[in-house]
């Protein structure tokens, strides 16, 4: 049962960061312009982290689970069932964006999107291949790390839903340009597998750059994590036990 709510989590809270975080990519001809369409994503990453980390940690994101089971925060069998439903609610969130956004087109004239990634002409900086998957592995480097280690201490807890969303904004302030910003596969797939075209023949650099972000994240924060020393506790000193009388020893 346990299992199931966990999974149900990563399910919503996919389905949501796709609905408001690529609905936003969307919009941007309407006036949010970049920086609206990064506090998006960060903001409501903010607000299911606060919903769900509770009940799952909110990972929303399979490169964010891998990065987990590096560190041995969650075992194989989570690992399968997190990622599985997160690509699950990717679609589910894309297939309800494209309901809401159907037929509708930007303040040019052209059809809404669904907020997918690209390189070349689907970049709007026409980045090549090869500059794609680099930007990918060193965003997504850098958003897993960040997770990883707010989430590393108990003490960071009260603030961790908000440093993660801070650090996927910052993420998105510098990939959008190049990408449209990735750093997760199930956030790109659903929008990609529903768009066709050239964005789904170039899904996979959204799915393999990722991962290896991750796995070097994950690599890397587990050489370089240092856990505090438990602190050995003092034995109280025995109490020394004042020397008996003679008129004592007699009586005893």
């Amino acid at each position: 049962m346990d299992n199931i709510k966990k999974y149900t989590a990563e399910f919503l809270g996919t389905a949501m960061l796709v609905i408001f975080g690529c609905g936003s990519a969307c919009t941007n001809g309407f006036g949010i312009g970049y920086v609206g369409t990064a506090l998006a994503f960060g903001l409501i990453i903010v607000a299911m982290a606060y919903s769900f980390g509770n009940i799952s940690g909110c990972h929303v994101n399979p490169a964010v689970s891998i990065g987990m089971f590096i560190n041995g925060k969650i075992n194989a069998v989570d690992l399968v069932g997190y990622i599985l439903a997160q690509f699950l609610g990717g679609i589910a969130g894309a297939g309800l964006l494209s309901f809401i956004t159907d037929g509708l087109v930007d303040a040019d004239g052209v059809a809404l999107g669904l907020g997918t990634n690209g390189y070349g002409s689907q970049s709007a900086m026409g980045i090549s291949l090869t500059q794609a998957i680099v930007v990918e592995v060193i965003l997504t480097f850098m958003f897993v790390f960040a997770v990883l280690g707010v989430t590393s201490r108990r003490e960071y807890t009260s603030t961790s839903g908000l440093v993660i969303g801070l650090s996927l904004t910052v993420v998105h302030l510098l990939g959008l340009p190049f990408t449209g910003t990735s750093v997760n596969p199930a956030r790109s797939f659903g929008p990609a597998l529903l768009a066709g075209g050239e964005a789904f023949t170039q899904v996979w650099v959204f799915i393999v750059a990722p991962v290896v972000g991750a796995i070097l994240a994950g690599l890397v924060f587990k050489v370089i994590d240092i856990k505090p020393v438990p602190q050995k506790r003092r034995r109280p000193r025995p109490v020394e036990e004042t020397p008996k009388t003679e008129s004592e020893k007699v009586e005893s």
